[in-house]
């Protein structure tokens, strides 16, 4: 399944900015970058429940947002970019 991961963490103390650090570390391991707090992540069930309790032991729920979009099938008809960014299908057959 696809899940869109996105995250806002206050930086405005050292401690913030250390927990930005870490979710995206977190959100780096499973997923690719789309936006700067916005990941794409292909992952089954248990992949996702345990990336979701890895981000939720990082965040501070009184200061910081994590949200989580499952997107579902078939993605090509829910899913549109535009500009020069394009994700990586990892999926799709790998040209050398």
């Amino acid at each position: 399944m696809l899940i869109i991961a996105t995250y806002d963490v206050c930086t405005t103390t050292a401690a913030g900015r250390k927990r930005l650090r870490r979710v995206a570390k977190v959100c780096e391991s499973i997923g690719q970058r789309v936006q700067h707090s916005v990941f794409e992540c292909t992952v089954t069930d248990m992949q996702f429940e345990e990336l979701e309790r890895k981000l939720l032991a990082e965040i501070d729920q009184t200061k910081d947002n994590l949200r989580f979009y499952r997107i579902t099938e078939p993605v090509d008809l829910r899913v549109k970019q535009y500009g020069c960014f394009r994700a990586i299908d990892f999926n799709a057959p790998l040209i050398v």
